[in-house]
């Protein structure tokens, strides 16, 4: 056999077997949330606190070069825990009782976010989109217009000028109080749900071509002129993705809220106790 053969056969025996050992190593040295990167008077400051600084921050700051934002993070937490050490020798029973909200809250924080994540599957998606949409009824969608006036006076006489011919487009383009005016009045396409009361009510009543009025809503007195309707069609599971994760994270998290106040043994002590103490000056006492 070849010197060379015999020499680079050997090298990579021994690769091999100091393959496992070179790994370890190399995982031991490999920087990890306990890694210390500076300390203040004895007070570690770790590469941990600087990735969670940094996830805390606004999006345009995530996106600073890699070595400004490291400095710019580690800078912050130097000046953070020198000043935190001062402080500390400061604290009254508020900053206590301050700090243990700010725990108690991010914990329940932490808890709900867990719970919400985990609510979004396929299979809780997909049953959510059968319940919703493949197994309901075809809704109907409206397609009206409208003019808007502040009196009831004033809804009237538009109602009259356009049963006597006048174009509704062109009177709502002149006439009309709110944004859909420049359009004619136009609103598009809508769910009755999207509407208030008065509003969805007289348009489920109406025929196509129809104009009636006056209808009065919080917003004004309307005149109403619906179009046309149709069935609604279904969207895919795809573009009801989003809104139907929405719907299982905020279940899951009303869920998870009051199943496990259900399941506490909850005792309030606030007899003899009046609500008006919340606002009571210098509650603590403090100079």
């Amino acid at each position: 056999m070849p010197i060379f053969t015999r020499v680079l056969g050997s090298v990579a025996v021994l690769a091999l077997l100091a393959g496992p050992a070179l790994a370890e190593d190399a995982a031991e040295a490999a920087p990890g949330p306990e890694t210390v990167v500076a300390t203040v008077d004895g007070t570690e400051i770790t590469l941990g606190m600087m990735v969670n600084v940094r996830n805390s921050l606004p999006a345009e700051y995530q996106q600073l070069p890699d070595e400004v934002l490291f400095n710019g993070v580690l800078d912050q937490l130097i000046q953070q825990t020198a000043l935190a050490k001062i402080g500390e020798g400061m604290m009254t029973r508020r900053d206590e009782i301050a700090l243990e909200v700010e725990r108690r809250a991010y914990l329940a924080g932490m808890l709900l976010d867990y719970t919400a994540e985990r609510a979004v599957t396929p299979e809780a998606l997909k049953s959510a989109y059968d319940t919703k949409f493949a197994k309901a009824e075809p809704s109907r969608e409206y397609h009206a217009a409208h003019i808007i006036v502040p009196t009831e006076a004033e809804a009237k006489a538009i109602k009259a000028e356009i049963d006597g011919g006048a174009d509704f487009a062109e009177v709502a383009k002149a006439k009309s109080q709110d944004g859909a005016a420049a359009n004619g009045g136009d609103l598009g396409w809508f769910d009755l749900s999207a509407m208030v009361p008065p509003f969805a009510e007289a348009v489920a009543a109406m025929k196509a071509g129809e104009v009636k009025g006056p209808v009065q809503t919080e917003y004004g007195w309307h005149v109403i002129k619906l179009m046309e309707s149709r069935l609604a069609a279904a969207p895919t599971l795809e573009e009801a993705t989003e809104a139907l994760s929405g719907d299982l994270r905020q279940q899951a998290v009303q869920d998870r809220v009051a199943d496990t106040v259900a399941k506490a043994k909850v005792e309030k002590h606030i007899e003899g106790i009046s609500p008006s103490v919340l606002k009571t000056p210098n509650f603590f006492g403090e100079k």
